[in-house]
């Protein structure tokens, strides 16, 4: 089986199992490889592991069941997802997140801050096979309805040097980027990742000010810092606005658009 066969192999198997206990050995397993091959690839091609891809998506889900369903207690979603206990759940909800359960579901929306990673093994996929993406297929029905509005796309400054700080601080980075378009988002936008570093927000407007003005309000907040361990971290953002008139069927050419508005963002080098 080629590298991204199995990657791809693995990552359903994940996804279909993600409310079971599962381990490293029971996805090699199920890919009819060994645990090494598994989890040396993984953390080569998605830099991370197996296991904390796991516990983010299961806190993705986890979140998203905790704003939508606010009569469900804290503790029946701990049980869904595999945890006995409210404080083994909160301990990695809060790895996730930065904040308790109960502190999380007072927000009215819920970003789609790690979507199912999505493996580029169709041909012709070339342009993003160094990057990794996220399966946005679920918004394919929003996105056709939305055919002719804005999308405010951001990519964050310099994500490298401040994940060699710590990922720690890189995931804190990532959450305040989402942070900022959740709030100059209006009441019906959707913000959802595309990336390692790169939002987007769908608007439901087809007036270009109004996708410019949100633009504008993102960037406002650039230089102002992410604390971690004591140390202030400035924050910048990369802010483009696109609109895909004829939604392409193909996911690279929707992907290659959006990031396009996000290259365009950035201020050209002078050799």
């Amino acid at each position: 089986m080629k590298s991204l066969e199995l990657l791809a192999c693995a990552l359903s198997y994940m996804e279909d199992h993600l409310q079971e206990n599962i381990c490293t050995e029971d996805i090699a397993e199920a890919c009819f490889c060994s645990k090494s091959t598994i989890e040396k690839l993984f953390r080569c091609v998605n830099r991370m592991s197996v296991r904390d891809y796991l516990v983010r998506r299961r806190m993705t889900l986890a979140a998203k069941q905790l704003v939508a369903d606010p009569q469900v207690s804290v503790l029946e979603v701990a049980l869904q997802y595999g945890y006995s206990t409210n404080e083994s759940f909160s301990r990695a909800f809060k790895q996730v997140w930065n904040c308790q359960p109960s502190k999380f579901r007072e927000n009215t929306k819920c970003p789609e801050l790690f979507p199912r990673l999505r493996m580029p093994v169709e041909s012709g996929e070339e342009y993003m096979s160094n990057r990794r993406q996220f399966d946005i297929s679920e918004l394919y029905d929003l996105l056709k309805e939305r055919s002719n509005c804005y999308f405010v796309c951001c990519d964050i400054n310099s994500l490298i040097p401040i994940n060699n700080i710590s990922f720690k601080a890189g995931d804190l980075a990532i959450l305040e980027s989402m942070r900022r378009m959740e709030e100059t988002a209006g009441e019906d936008d959707i913000v959802f990742r595309i990336g390692g570093d790169e939002f987007v927000m769908l608007t439901n407007s087809e007036d270009i000010c109004y996708a410019e003005q949100i633009a504008e309000k993102i960037r406002s907040f650039n230089g102002s810092p992410i604390q971690f361990e004591g140390q202030d971290i400035p924050l910048n953002l990369h802010v483009g606005v696109t609109k895909c008139e004829e939604l392409p069927l193909r996911y690279s050419e929707l992907f290659a658009g959006l990031h396009r508005a996000i290259l365009e963002s950035k201020p050209v080098r002078i050799k």
